[in-house]
Formats: C-alpha cells, structure tokens, sequence
C-alpha cells in the first residue's frame, strides 16, 4: 500500500434514481474495482424491452485496468448482467458459493459468455491484496443466503458497499449479519458508505422471517383449497418458508417454471434451502392428481417475476394451470410503485376467474431491504465521512439523505448521485467532479443495445396512433404515375368507415409524388419526405392523430420493379 494518500474515483453506472440494475465502480489509483452487476426489468413505458442492463463503454474501454467483478448477492439486480458484460471483457469475479453458483448459471445460460471459467469464492474472512488495495467482506442479512457487504481498503480509508441488506434480530443463523465485524470496519475508518435505500421512506418496523413464516403457515392452515404463491424465484428465503409451512400443512409442492427449478436445485446442492420431507417438491405431472387441500403451486414465471404469470393463470393462457374457483394466490412478493397498477389489475382478474387474492404485504411490513431503524444502524455503526444513497428512486434517495443527516453527517458529505457522476476523492476531500456519459441498454429478444430512443419512440407511436403506409409506382423515365396510390393502416382508422380519408390521401401522394417527377433534380429521399410531411398535417386537421407514416415507391423501369 502506497504512503501517499490513493487518488479515488466511486462513479455509479446504474442502481441511482431507478429500482434495480446496480452497478458501481470505485477507482483507486489506476485500478477499477466493480461493485456488483445487475439488471432492471423494464417498466411500462419501454414498450417490449425484456430487460435493461447498465451502459459499459465506460468499463470496456478501461478494461486492463478492472481488478474484479465483486458480488454482493445472488438476485438478478446484482448478478443479471454479467453475461453481457463477460461477453464482451473476461475479468475476475469475486462472490460467496451462493452468489457465484447462481452467477455461473446466468452465465452459462448466455451463448456469448458460456465459456468464461473466471469466477472466484470468496467467505466473511476473506481478504484480498490488490496493488493499491484490500478488499474484504462481511455478513449481511436479505432475503437470499450468503449475502456478503464489500469493503475497499484504501491509504484514503475504507469505501464500504452494503449491498441490499436489512436487520433482523431473529434472522436464522444462515442469514445473520456479522455486527461486530461490522463495528470493527467502523472503528478502523469508513471515509464512504455506498448504502442500500431501496426501503428508506419506510418508517414501520420491518416483521421479523420468523413472523412471515407463522405468518404463511396460518394461510396455508386455513385455506381448503389450492394454493398458489406467487414468489420472485431468487427470494431464497422465502420460497424454504413456503416448504415449511407445506410440509406442516400436509401439502405437496409444485414448482413451475425452468427458472425456479435451477435455482432451488442450486441452492439444495449447497444446503442453502433444506427440504423437511424429500418428497414434499413432486413432479408437475402429478398435479391433476394432487387433492386440492394438498396442493401449493409455486410460480415465479419468466426471469423470476410471477405477476405476468398469475394473468396467464387468471386469462386460461398458463400451460399448466388455470385459475378457478375454491384457488386461493398468495401474493409473497412486495411490488415497486411502478407495479402497483400491474398489480391491480391482475387482482381483479384473478376474482373474475373465481380465486381469491391474498398479498403478504396487506398484513405485514415484510421487505429485504432496510428501513429508516435499520439504515441509522448502519450508519451509525460504519460512521462514514461521506454516504452515497443507491439503490432506489431519486425520492428514495432523498429520504436517504435525511436519514443520515439525523445521525449527524453534514448534508454536504452526502452526494445523491445520477448515473455518470464522477465523485473525485483528492486533498481529502470529496467533491463532485466531471461526468461520463452512461446510458441505458436495452435487451430485447437476442438485441443488445440495438434498441434506442428513436425506436422505442416509434413503438410508442406505434401503439398509440398506428401505422399508415402509401404504396405507389412510377415510372421515372416517362415521368408518370403507373398506378394510383394503394393506402393501407393498422391501428389508426377503420378503414370501412373512412374512404373519404383515404380518398383525400390518395390525392395527397398522387400529387406530392408528380410534384417530385416534374422536378427537374429528382431525390428519392425528398420525394418520401414531401409524402410524409403532406399526408402527416393532413392526417393530424382531420383525426388529431399521429400515425407512423410509412411511404413505399415502386419503380418501373424496363419490366423490372425496384423498390425504394
């Protein structure tokens, strides 16, 4: 370690004014150290998009100077992009069994990273040597196991990470938080703490596992009929809560969906989830034979989140079960705000189908991340120079914010940061500094970051004017219309109804199209913009719409058609 005191940069590249898809990377001196990798799955407005990851051209580009990947927990927002980024740089990652198992099948489960062996497992009393740094780790409580903090040991002082964390008093012995090493970390000087706030406007006390799991034991007890739980598929902890209290309540599980599978065998192999009765998990085929009384039906649907699942189930679209009276869907995941209407509606479906809804969150304050007791805690027992709230919406952030001022810290040692922002650590002191420009990549289908604002732009106009497409042919040679404009449209007009509309159209093309051919300096690229400007202002007076209007001119030219 150098006596000179490192030169420190911490830049978050996701995770800041968004749920999910975190991301930092902490520079000390010319080594990069990243925290976590992850995901965010997308909300209403990115029409289409599976899933959004964080913007790498930063890291891609200072590739030989990345110490590690570092892994906070096994949940897609830490781990869900890792196959993007390790297909494109093969760097180290570091993260407890759990964590780097689970990590292993993201990667493995991506053509372009299947072939990266690079992984490392690291424990609490684990310490790593860099040239300009140590890093170590502590035990954390969420709602999966092995869940580990990260600290950064620099000449400057220590950068710690929380990862997502809470407290829990009760917490079993695999999901305990390691407080003294956690005083210890305090003790010997935090100069910044990178903290979870996905939880922070909540003033309530959190329910400890032990009362979520009473607490799903009684609703198993006291429901007849089936069950369905509705569950993220990573939510280690509880999907062992729904086995136990299956197992107390004389009910078999089903588990539905290759996601869930995997990660329950996974973490079965690592006697992170133990089952009760070795038969209690039975083949989907035996569904039709279970008794309705026996049976608990575990959905978590595609990439782990259930609530499109439970629609499928409600709508008769689910290829393996269907919603119908005497079903009771036990709802054990807390929904974003963005999801809240998602939700709703999916509540209501379900009662049309003649189930019944319950959701933990209607009776108990459960969630994995911590609240405003929790994050005082932290701070109090870290006492940082500097807090970075991430982790959460810029309102949560804010009320991060407030958190720590209460404990103390000066409002101008805490930085709520967007995605790019440099903090700069030099002449001890912190300050903002310039910004890298970081965006969002989208993933859609096997696409990349092939799609941007323009086409999500499209799609929304798309869906929510239509489309209006003019095909017509010329023949340029003679300078003639061969054959009058054909008018087609999806989603913007009926056209049995409007004739007159496409009529008056038809006109519009037919005489920007001759305009054009009459044009002495004929352009293929003007003719299509003159088409599209005539018909959009004539379209808007009429409907007051904006469709995406789509012009097709045919050539003719010597019994051939080019097409432009």
């Amino acid at each position: 370690m150098n006596l000179l005191e490192s030169q420190i940069k911490i830049m978050p590249l996701g995770g800041v004014r968004e749920n999910g898809k975190n991301m930092y990377a902490v520079e000390v001196d010319d080594e990069i150290f990243i925290l976590d990798c992850g995901l965010m799955y997308p909300e209403n407005e990115l029409l289409g998009i599976d899933v959004v990851i964080p913007d790498f051209t930063y890291l891609i580009e200072n590739a030989d100077r990345i110490a590690g990947i570092f892994l906070t927990h096994g949940h897609a927002d830490a781990i869900g992009a890792l196959p993007y980024f390790l297909s494109q740089k093969q760097v180290p990652v570091y993260g407890s069994e759990l964590t780097i198992a689970l990590a292993k099948l993201n990667v493995n489960g991506y053509a372009g990273s299947r072939k990266f062996k690079n992984f490392h497992t690291v424990t609490k009393n684990s310490r790593l040597k860099f040239k300009h740094a140590q890093v170590s780790f502590f035990k954390t409580t969420h709602s999966i196991p092995d869940s580990l903090g990260i600290s950064i040991k620099t000449s400057a002082g220590q950068i710690v990470y929380t990862g997502d964390f809470k407290f829990d008093q009760a917490a079993d012995p695999t999901y305990q938080t390691d407080f003294a090493r956690l005083a210890q970390i305090g003790q010997q000087g935090v100069l910044a703490l990178i903290s979870d706030s996905a939880n922070a406007e909540s003033p309530y006390e959190m329910a400890s596992e032990r009362d979520i799991s009473a607490y799903i034991l009684d609703t198993f007890k006291y429901h007849e009929g089936r069950i369905i739980v509705a569950s993220v598929a990573s939510n280690i902890a509880r999907i062992q809560q729904v086995i136990d209290a299956a197992y107390e309540s004389k009910r078999r599980v089903v588990l539905t969906g290759r996601d869930l599978e995997k990660i329950v065998r996974t973490a079965m192999r690592l006697n992170r989830l133990t089952l009760p009765d070795p038969d209690i998990i039975v083949p989907v085929k035996q569904l039709k034979t279970l008794a309705p009384e026996e049976t608990v039906i575990l959905e978590t649907g595609r990439m782990g989140e259930p609530i499109k699942a439970l629609q499928r189930m409600a709508t008769s679209r689910h290829r393996l079960v269907k919603i119908k009276a005497g079903d009771l869907v036990f709802i054990t995941t807390t929904p974003s705000h963005a999801m809240e209407t998602t939700v709703a509606k999916t509540r209501d479906m379900i009662y049309r189908a003649g189930g019944e809804v319950k959701a933990i969150g209607d009776d108990i304050h459960a969630s994995g991340h911590a609240n405003k007791t929790d994050l005082q805690l932290m701070l109090n027992l870290t006492r940082p120079k500097y807090v970075i709230p991430v982790q959460g919406e810029y309102r949560l952030l804010a009320a991060h914010a407030d958190i720590a001022h209460e404990t103390g810290i000066p409002y101008e040692n805490i930085f709520i940061t967007s995605k790019g922002d440099v903090l700069r650590y030099e002449d001890q002191q912190m300050r903002l500094a310039n910004q890298i420009e970081v965006g969002n990549t989208m993933i859609d289908g096997i696409g990349v970051g092939d799609i941007g604002n323009i086409v999500l732009r499209d799609r929304k106009i798309l869906s929510e004017d239509g489309i209006f497409i003019a095909v017509v042919t010329i023949n340029r040679k003679k300078r003639t219309i061969v054959s009058k404009p054909q008018i087609t449209t999806r989603g913007f007009v009926y056209v049995k109804t409007s004739r007159d509309l496409m009529n008056e159209s038809a006109e519009i093309v037919t005489q920007k199209v001759q305009a054009n051919l009459d044009n002495k300096e004929f352009d293929w690229s003007h003719l299509k913009q003159d088409i599209r400007e005539g018909l959009s202002g004539f379209l808007f007076e009429q409907t007051k719409r904006r469709p995406v209007i789509l012009p097709v001119i045919m050539e003719v030219n010597q019994n051939r058609h080019h097409r432009n």
